[in-house]
């Protein structure tokens, strides 16, 4: 009996230390994870404009739309790619469209700056357009190897005047984008084709799939350029089928 009542007074104190020891572990866990989400409600904003800038780039064609619908879609090859990154951490990519058979002819050449929304504004990441200060100096800048490249500190000092900026959300679950949006109302000015402004349409869809829809207005209303039927469609498309049509 006295050795069984000594047994006994020995293991309080053990299971003691277990329980206590089970209790640190528990709020370690607990502080882990409240700091956790904390880091990551912090960096939420940057992340979206990150996944946003990344669904961007890259080189993508409209080939499939203009096979369905040759009437009303060219197959157009855009290439997008980083050019380099502002002190505030927005990305800056460069933008050029072509016609798929002449890439090396870029009709439209832009740089991309990439950032979330002010928290002032019920948007999740902001995607504005910019001029080049000297186009010529950057034709098929994503297909150089970079030391043919300008420099970082080049292209910032190339950031011309602003063009547009479309503001997105994250889209409604069940939707099959990620992220959509637009200019805001009345869109930016713009004089093609008799044009007195004009709109922009942007949806970025899972596999770097990207949607645009640009058009120009005149000062009643009516659509003087760009296609009527519905947003572009671009695709990335393997480098072996580039030359398929």
């Amino acid at each position: 009996m006295a050795k069984g009542s000594e047994s006994g007074s020995e293991s309080d104190p053990n299971g003691w230390s277990r329980a206590r020891g089970l209790v640190v572990k528990t709020l370690v866990l607990i502080g882990g994870a409240f700091l956790l989400k904390r880091l990551t409600k912090s960096t939420t904003r940057w992340d979206h404009a990150k996944i946003v800038a990344r669904s961007l780039s890259g080189e993508k064609f409209s080939r499939e739309q203009a096979s369905r619908d040759p009437d009303n879609y060219f197959n157009f090859r855009i290439f997008t790619c980083p050019a380099t990154e502002m002190v505030d951490g927005s990305k800056v990519l460069y933008f050029e469209q072509a016609f798929w058979r002449t890439p090396q002819k870029p009709f439209r050449q832009r740089f991309l700056m990439v950032k979330p929304c002010p928290k002032d504004l019920k948007c999740d990441v902001e995607v504005s357009s910019y001029a080049i200060r000297d186009v010529e100096d950057y034709k098929n800048f994503c297909d150089r190897p970079r030391d043919q490249r300008p420099l970082p500190e080049e292209v910032i000092g190339d950031i011309a005047e602003p063009l547009t900026t479309i503001y997105l959300n994250r889209c409604e679950r069940g939707k099959r984008c990620l992220y959509e949006g637009s200019t805001p109302p009345g869109g930016f000015p713009n004089s093609w084709n008799g044009a007195t402004h004009f709109t922009s349409e942007l949806m970025v869809l899972k596999n770097n799939k990207i949607c645009t829809w640009d058009r120009g207005y005149d000062d009643e209303g009516n659509q003087v350029w760009g296609v009527k039927e519905g947003p572009y469609e671009f695709k990335p498309a393997p480098a072996s089928s580039f030359n398929a049509n």
